[in-house]
């Protein structure tokens, strides 16, 4: 889809094939930027094209390690030196926004300490899609474009599995998002209660609603450990449910979170490209996100409304 007025899209190293599908859909040539590091570790960029008065886009996912998310910032300072007109932080997947709020004392909010990053390193404006928590947009006082993935994940289902499919929330905090799948595929809603004791254990309490005899899908907006799904899977299954699917944006999937979702009784794992996979699995199928990406940044780039990609229920009973 060419472009009347083409931005410069660039990329950072952790998003590079993701980029590339951007670009090939928007078709144009992929911005050329040389990022370097000393041989201490430090990291050097440099643009190797003019950019001055330039409406531009920095595409990068700040997950671990944590140089993601310097290379990023780097960029945007480099960026906002060379005096381009708009610099946009096009983030697939945000980084720390799992530490939105002090949940005990003397911790970091530091989802709001890497919003601070974000703008004081020059980016005018924000994309990025599927927060963990959707309060992190008011932690930025530059434009903010929130993005839901549910349209990558669309066509997932033959019609032998879509027949009395119902849709499962881990989580409370994940009933807004579950209900834009449940809408979307005309399908029930399931919500688990669960308690996390500790970082990355999870316990499940309690399934709200009825499984039995029916497949499932189970979304959510990011995998780390598998230790939340899985057990989730787990409960489903001892709960009487067919078929379990899962539809998450964010593969983070540390540790030995891939071994753990072979061997479970999960039959398949939808994700996005919004991160790397570190390894290939038979169950898990990855959805390019470029497109819904792409979309975001021609209306960026048009100055149009971006609210018709924001596809999640908007009733707020």
């Amino acid at each position: 889809m060419a472009l009347d007025r083409q931005p410069l899209i660039f990329s950072g190293k952790a998003t590079t094939e993701l980029t590339q599908k951007i670009c090939e859909y928007l078709s144009i040539n992929q911005g050329k930027v040389d990022i370097k590091k000393f041989s201490d570790g430090e990291i050097w960029v440099k643009f190797q094209e003019n950019i001055r008065g330039r409406d531009i886009y920095i595409i990068q996912s700040t997950m671990p390690p944590a140089e993601n998310l310097m290379e990023l910032l780097i960029m945007l300072d480099a960026a906002k030196r060379a005096s381009a007109s708009r610099v946009t932080a096009v983030l697939p997947y945000f980084g720390y926004a799992r530490q939105d709020r002090k949940d005990q004392p003397r911790v970091s909010i530091t989802a709001k300490l890497v919003a601070n990053l974000i703008t004081t390193a020059g980016a005018d404006r924000v994309i990025t899609m599927d927060l963990h928590a959707a309060q992190i947009q008011g932690f930025f006082d530059i434009p903010f474009d929130h993005l839901y993935a549910s349209p990558v994940f669309s066509g997932l289902f033959n019609e032998e599995d879509s027949e009395n499919l119902v849709v499962v929330s881990p989580d409370v905090g994940g009933i807004k998002l579950a209900r834009s799948y449940a809408k979307r595929l005309n399908a029930g809603l399931i919500v688990i209660d669960k308690r996390r004791p500790k970082h990355n254990i999870v316990e499940v309490m309690q399934i709200i609603g009825d499984v039995t005899s029916k497949n499932v899908l189970i979304v959510d907006d990011l995998i780390d450990t598998g230790g939340t799904f899985i057990n989730a899977v787990n409960a489903l299954k001892d709960k009487g449910a067919l078929k379990v699917f899962g539809a998450v944006t964010h593969p983070l999937l540390s540790g030995d979170a891939i071994n753990k979702i072979n061997k479970s009784d999960l039959d398949k794992l939808f994700v996005s490209d919004s991160i790397p996979l570190a390894e290939e699995s038979e169950k898990i199928v990855v959805r390019s996100a470029s497109g819904l990406l792409a979309e975001a940044i021609i209306r960026s780039n048009r100055n149009e409304s971006i609210s018709s990609l924001f596809e999640i229920d908007k009733d707020k009973s």
